[in-house]
């Protein structure tokens, strides 16, 4: 019997590559809390959250890392280079920070983790 080595977490792990190039940094999903926002976040799709006068580019990656990659705009227009991005596209992630306005930068600041030293 032959086995192939495909994995169903092939094309998540992409992602995660792709996004990391783009420059997103990838933010462990290892506290109750966090992974109570990550799950607020629509899993493997592109979406944004206010921070100060700015956004940040978000993308739950549930499965595959248990983490949510962050970035900038500039991390975002590099992603769009490789992942174009459609208007409809980008209407959902508005109409998507609408149903779920609320969100806890806190969660994710270095001192919210009880293990990090």
């Amino acid at each position: 019997m032959f086995l192939s080595a495909c994995s169903p977490y092939t094309p998540a792990l992409r992602s995660g590559d792709d996004l990391a190039l783009a420059g997103f940094t990838a933010h462990p999903a290892n506290t109750t809390a966090r992974w109570q926002m990550m799950n607020l976040l629509p899993p493997n799709t592109m979406t944004y959250r206010p921070s100060g006068p700015d956004i940040v580019m978000l993308y739950a990656d549930p499965l595959a890392c248990g983490c949510v990659y962050m970035g900038n705009r500039a991390a975002y227009l590099a992603y769009k280079t490789t992942h174009p991005i459609t208007p409809l596209q980008e209407r959902r992630m508005t109409a998507e920070i609408n149903q779920h306005p609320g969100w806890d930068w806190t969660v994710w600041s270095p001192h919210a983790d009880p293990y990090t030293p």
